[in-house]
């Protein structure tokens, strides 16, 4: 099998369940957003602690799905099967009970956080920037699909991996206080 298939040569794709849209429509460049995000999750997994690149692997998972509802045309969706090819309501919770339990682990910044202060952290930032621009660009697919929860899952990604960041950088400067240390 080839890689490149010549179907996409005049400018469309395929989506899921038939049909084929423009390459700029809103669920493409959506779904163009997300792959995005889903590569800077690699590179920020690739440099990650154990526990992290866990995390970030399973949402790389989760991405899929997402990507799966959005390349599906609405009158399609009813093919969609929560938690397989349709965010479910158990994914956006999942990542909120995320948040909470990381977010005991460290304490908050008391202003504005400055992107850089250790390599993970600063790739899970890049990410979030990432899946923030997904967010926005998700406002039109729920429009019209108002019983997703795409756009909802992409916003609480984006305090996860905010919240990621800040423990990653309060996980490596103690580190390197305790080195220090010694």
């Amino acid at each position: 099998m080839k890689i490149y298939t010549k179907t996409g040569d005049n400018g469309t794709t395929g989506l899921l369940y038939g049909g084929r849209v423009g390459k700029d429509s809103p669920q493409i460049e959506l779904n163009g957003a997300v792959d995005e995000a889903q590569a800077c999750l690699g590179v920020a997994r690739a440099h990650a602690s154990t526990e992290i690149a866990l995390i970030c692997r399973d949402i790389e998972l989760d991405l899929w799905i997402l990507m799966a509802e959005v390349a599906t045309q609405p009158e399609k969706r009813d093919h969609l099967k929560p938690g397989t090819t349709l965010v479910s309501a158990s994914m956006v919770t999942h990542l909120e009970e995320l948040i909470d339990e990381i977010s005991t682990r460290f304490a908050p910044p008391k202003e504005f956080v400055v992107p850089g202060e250790e390599v993970t952290a600063a790739f899970l930032d890049v990410a979030r920037t990432v899946v923030r621009r997904a967010e926005r660009q998700s406002i039109a697919f729920v429009r019209d699909a108002p019983d997703s929860l795409v756009q909802i899952y992409l916003n609480r990604l984006s305090d996860l991996l905010w919240t990621l960041a800040r423990w990653s950088e309060g996980t490596s400067l103690a580190a390197r206080g305790a080195h220090r240390a010694e």
